[in-house]
Formats: structure tokens, C-alpha cells, sequence
């Protein structure tokens, strides 16, 4: 027996939660994981063209939390379904990468654009996709409960992509684009 990928039970606009509930599939805990898939699918994009081995490392345990993450947010909060949880310090790692990073970086004195280079901007574009799941994975703890870690990381996810985007310039010997204000007029 094969198994098929459609079921048509999302054809009428709702989807199916971990433990059985159905909701819309505009509903916030939807657009809180769907939006972390996109960020792990724009994270395996990065880690196919970075070719340093350690990033590509990292960025493969980032794709693994975001698969833990999804599977969190996709389970029904009334079900008694056990999913995986974070890897214990796994922000304690991105920190690290980050400080490591940063350390080889020069100091940043103004604003920069994202560009320069597909891979610095493959980079900046996972930044603020996780932004973005951030922002949804937020609006849904304002009414259910959300495991306080998977914000954090989020929030520090971010942080470790645009070091990330900085230091794959650095090592492409692509100057930054700096953000030049204008004079208003």
C-alpha cells in the first residue's frame, strides 16, 4: 500500500492539528508554523551554498529546531500528544557561533542593506523570515501557550543570521553595503 501526500480533507479552508483538532488554515498557530517551515526550507537553501563545513553544521541543527519548533506549534494544545522539545542549549550554541563570528568582524558603525552576494543575501533573507515567525509565533502566545524557549531562540535565530550574513561577506571578500540616508528636501 502506497501512502498518497493528498487527503482532500483541506479542500473546504481548514487543516488538521497534532491530536486531531481542525482549525482554518489562516488561524495564527497555522501561520506561526508555516511560517517557521518557510524559514527552514530559505535555511536549507543557505546551508546549500555555504561551503564552509562548521556553518553548514550549525545551519543543519538550526533545521532540526525549526522541525522541533513546527512540530510544537502544529500539535493541539488540548491533545496529550508528546512532540520533541528544544535541544537544551541550543541558544547557548548560537550565541557562541555568533560571539565566534563577531570576533572576526569589524565593528558596525551604521546601518547596512542586505546584497552584495547571493549567499549574503540567502542570509538576510532567513533573518527576516525569522523575524517574521517571530512575530506569528508572538501573537500566538498572546492566546495560548507557547513553550517561552521557542521565542528565544527565535529571537536569538535572527540574531545569529545577520551575524551570519556579515561574517559570509567577510569570508567572500564582499564589502557591505552601507545604508546612506537621505537629505530631506
Amino acid at each position: 500500500m502506497s501512502f498518497k501526500i493528498y487527503t482532500k480533507t483541506g479542500d473546504k479552508g481548514t487543516t488538521g492539528l497534532f491530536g486531531g483538532a481542525r482549525v482554518s488554515k489562516h488561524a495564527i498557530r497555522i501561520e506561526a508554523y508555516g511560517t517557521t517551515d518557510e524559514l527552514n526550507s530559505h535555511t536549507g537553501l543557505l546551508r546549500d551554498q555555504v561551503e564552509k563545513e562548521e556553518i553548514r553544521s550549525a545551519l543543519l541543527a538550526v533545521q532540526h529546531e525549526l522541525f522541533v519548533i513546527g512540530s510544537n506549534l502544529a500539535k493541539d494544545p488540548d491533545s496529550d500528544l508528546t512532540v520533541p522539545a528544544l535541544e537544551s542549549g541550543i541558544v547557548t550554541s548560537l550565541e557562541e557561533a555568533m560571539d565566534k563570528m563577531d570576533n572576526e568582524l569589524a565593528p558596525l558603525k551604521s546601518f547596512i542593506l542586505p546584497g552584495g552576494h547571493p549567499i549574503v543575501s540567502q542570509a538576510h533573507i532567513c533573518r527576516v523570515v525569522c523575524r517574521r515567525a517571530e512575530r506569528r509565533v508572538v501573537a500566538l502566545a498572546e492566546t495560548e501557550v507557547v513553550p517561552e524557549e521557542i521565542v528565544i531562540f527565535l529571537n536569538r535565530l535572527s540574531d545569529y543570521f545577520f551575524v551570519l550574513a556579515r561574517y559570509l561577506g567577510k569570508t567572500l571578500e564582499v564589502e557591505e553595503i552601507k545604508w546612506q540616508a537621505k537629505s530631506p528636501e
